[in-house]
């Protein structure tokens, strides 16, 4: 019988600080509390129940703790907790594809994370690996709240990262980037699914990737609550909205194209993750259609799960000589 999937990380950035096995020895040092969640497995390998959502997020704040300095993280309960090693990636090659910048300019480089998340994990990773200054976004009150307290807990960071709320959901980039706001690159991980049943679909799947029984977990099938968002079934957990929306990604990111042509001159690059293969035919006809001057896709992928990163700029070559002075 082969390894499950998640007992190893592979094809990470070469930068990306999560390469291999997860040495659960030292992360027991930093926070001896993850030890009661840390079994052998079928292996004799130390590891998690990754569909324990208490484990992942135990696991994700001694993570954070460890590599990246950040002390009293939590989330709320039912909201998305991510796979911290994927979203550094994301980190790491927007790094590469702002170039020598990231070294020569580190302190004044800005980003706008569009759905900053409860977890506020991608400026958290950005600021203490390349000191680069963030503005997160998210329509969710709660979540923003909650971000913000990890951020007031942690001496520096309210200095380098502003939240923001959106008051609008159906907007991205509108009521966020101001008249005088300019960002060298956006980011965003677009709600995957199309529909609730799409993401329970998904959520078996993801159990089956892990080596856990349909059947065992069916229980945990059935008390997720379609009427308030509320989706604590996940392993990862997550509300409706960072998780779903109409139309799935391709409608997300397609809103998201056609925004951006409002604030052209004010952003650098645009990316966004696609996570769908089959979306990318689409993006890149809305990209067309939005007559952007460059087009990047960025392939990425850890373990089984492979992604990619697709950026998209208005400036032409005299904007963007101007842009870097």
């Amino acid at each position: 019988m082969s390894k499950p999937p998640d007992l190893k990380i592979a094809q990470l950035h070469a930068r990306n600080k999560h390469q291999g096995r997860y040495d659960f020895d030292q992360l027991i040092e930093v926070n001896p509390s993850l030890s009661s969640f840390v079994k052998l497995n079928e292996f004799n390998d130390k590891s998690i129940d990754f569909a324990n959502a208490e484990a992942v997020k135990i696991l994700n704040r001694t993570l954070l703790a460890k590599f990246y300095g950040i002390s009293n993280w939590d989330i709320p309960k039912g909201y998305l907790c991510p796979p911290i090693p994927g979203r550094a990636d994301y980190i790491h090659y927007i790094a590469d594809l702002l170039g020598k910048s990231t070294s020569t300019l580190s302190k004044k480089i800005r980003v706008l994370d569009i759905g900053v998340g409860a977890n506020a994990i991608y400026p958290l990773i950005g600021f203490r690996e390349y000191g680069w200054h963030f503005v997160g976004t998210d329509i969710d009150i709660t979540a923003i709240n909650n971000a913000q307290h990890i951020l007031d807990n942690n001496i520096g960071l309210t200095e380098a990262i502003t939240l923001r709320l959106q008051i609008t959901p159906k907007n991205i980039f509108k009521n966020i980037i101001l008249a005088n706001n300019y960002f060298d690159v956006t980011m965003c991980n677009p709600p995957f699914h199309a529909s609730f049943d799409d993401l329970l679909a998904g959520t078996r799947r993801k159990w089956q990737n892990l080596g856990i029984s349909q059947t065992k977990n069916t229980a945990k099938l059935t008390i997720v609550n379609k009427s308030n968002g509320k989706l604590t079934a996940l392993n990862f957990g997550g509300q409706a909205t960072e998780l779903y929306c109409s139309g799935g990604e391709e409608a997300f990111i397609n809103c998201m194209i056609n925004e951006s042509t409002l604030f052209r001159n004010q952003c650098y690059w645009f990316t966004t993750l696609v996570s769908k293969a089959a979306t990318l035919p689409a993006v890149y006809r809305a990209l067309k259609k939005a007559n952007v001057l460059q087009v990047k896709t960025i392939e990425m992928a850890q373990g089984q799960k492979k992604s990619r990163i697709v950026a998209w700029s208005f400036l032409s070559a005299q904007q963007q000589i101007l842009w870097h002075k």
